[in-house]
């Protein structure tokens, strides 16, 4: 029994460690509000340093398929594994202008 509740003790660790953590969220200056930066320390682990995806899908074109809206609604609602709210606000609407660009 502790064997398994260790585990998912373990396994829970280490999932929400991939997802990133957020130390301040109460400033927007112009190093916070880079949009590749952001990208990096929220979705990359998932999607790929070069958006190429891994354990998530490959959203290097994402912008020829979707609308900045779409984009946008994905990044706050989540979508299928993913989680919402992992970006909100301002820093959620520039990753998503900047995805929404990517042809």
């Amino acid at each position: 029994m502790k064997k398994l509740v260790l585990s998912f003790v373990m396994g829970s660790a280490v999932f929400l460690a991939a997802c990133g953590g957020d130390s301040d969220s109460s400033g927007s200056s112009a190093e916070e509000m880079d949009p590749a930066e952001l990208y990096m320390g929220k979705c990359s682990s998932c999607h790929g340093g070069n958006l190429e995806g891994s354990s998530a899908p490959d959203i290097s074109s994402v912008g020829a398929s979707k609308s900045y809206d779409e984009i946008l609604d994905v990044i706050l609602e989540g979508q299928g594994m993913m989680p919402g709210g992992m970006l909100e606000g301002e820093r959620a609407e520039e990753v998503a202008k900047w995805l929404s660009e990517k042809k």
